[in-house]
């Protein structure tokens, strides 16, 4: 608790950040050390406090990036946040991540293609972090919920925690605490303001393996968050959107400069459920087809004969044998079938 304890005296102290934290402790040697150099901070400390008793109320735990739980793409970022706090489960920091940003003001059909996304990329095993804002992110998210479990969805928040920020989001909020994880950089109770929101935008690119950009304008959040993405060098896709489309000119944009590959839809990143059983089918009918066409000569075969070489119903085969008749491989003569 000491070493927490001090992490946040130092992080909490007015114009200390990830940079001057870091050189803090790079020029004083230790984290005790680096804490007691701080001047007049007895009003500091005593937030501090009053934060970790908030946190211990609302059941909010802090991960420190020298502990396994920490956001491992996270980590690799310069100057990430030494500490995070997070209100939810906190296993989801552990799976893999993918992060789905885009405009609040997303088409139904954009909203509807990002929670198929998010649900297939839980389903998959992969945690869904975003913004929590209205539009694309609530989409990703509540997409993502639809899939079992505990860990399916992280929202990145730019103020505490404890902090839920649209109102008109409460809900989901509690959906992603109780199902997910909350995370944020910010002191539990902070209210943000708007240099805060770039700085979530930063580690929603910087917390996943790839992330995915929906509907954007060319110079909103969601776009900032694509190009750090683009910085760290995750691997980024873009949603197409029409051209006359306001909403189209960020994803298009990066897809023609070649900063994003397109995305258009699960089957980039899964095999798709319904194609998956097409092919497995045609695969079958296609070995059966081959089965019955190495069965035939110049002797007339009979169809029960047939049946029995393939072990399937008569029933079964017919529609092959019509194919095969129809594709000029075989012939129907008296007694059966002759190839060709």
């Amino acid at each position: 608790m000491s070493n927490l304890f001090n992490k946040l005296l130092i992080l909490r102290t007015p114009g200390i950040g990830p940079v001057k934290y870091n050189d803090l402790i790079k020029r004083f040697g230790t984290l005790d050390e680096a804490a007691a150099s701080l001047s007049d901070n007895d009003s500091v400390r005593e937030s501090v406090s009053r934060e970790l008793e908030r946190a211990e109320k609302s059941n909010i735990h802090y991960i420190c990036d020298d502990e396994d739980l920490y956001p491992a793409k996270l980590k690799e970022i310069k100057n990430h946040p030494p500490v995070i706090s997070v209100r939810g489960n906190v296993n989801a920091l552990k799976k893999p991540i993918v992060s789905i940003v885009g405009t609040r003001h997303a088409t139904v059909a954009g909203m509807e293609f990002t929670a198929e996304l998010g649900r297939r990329f839980a389903d998959n095993g992969y945690v869904v972090a975003s913004g929590m804002a209205m539009g694309t992110d609530t989409a990703a998210h509540r997409g993502a919920l639809k899939s079992e479990g505990t860990s399916q969805t992280i929202a990145v928040v730019a103020g505490g925690v404890d902090y839920i920020w649209p109102l008109e989001n409460e809900s989901l909020y509690w959906d992603i605490v109780n199902r997910g994880a909350v995370i944020s950089e910010m002191p539990v109770g902070f209210e943000p303001i708007a240099n805060n929101f770039v700085q979530r935008n930063r580690w929603v690119a910087g917390i996943c393996e790839k992330l995915i950009l929906g509907e954007a304008d060319l110079k909103s959040g969601s776009m900032t968050t694509a190009r750090f993405a683009i910085e760290y060098g995750k691997k980024v896709y873009a949603i197409p959107s029409h051209p006359s489309d306001s909403r189209s000119l960020g994803p298009n944009s990066l897809i023609k400069s070649g900063q994003a590959e397109l995305c258009l839809g699960v089957d980039d990143f899964f095999k798709s459920e319904k194609n998956t059983s097409n092919v497995k089918k045609n695969s079958e009918k296609n070995k059966t087809e081959n089965s019955l066409l190495d069965a035939l000569g110049t002797i007339p075969v009979s169809e029960s004969v047939l049946a029995e070489i393939v072990k399937k119903n008569i029933s079964e085969i017919k529609s092959d044998l019509v194919v095969l008749e129809l594709q000029g491989l075989i012939q129907k003569v008296d007694g059966g079938y002759i190839r060709r």
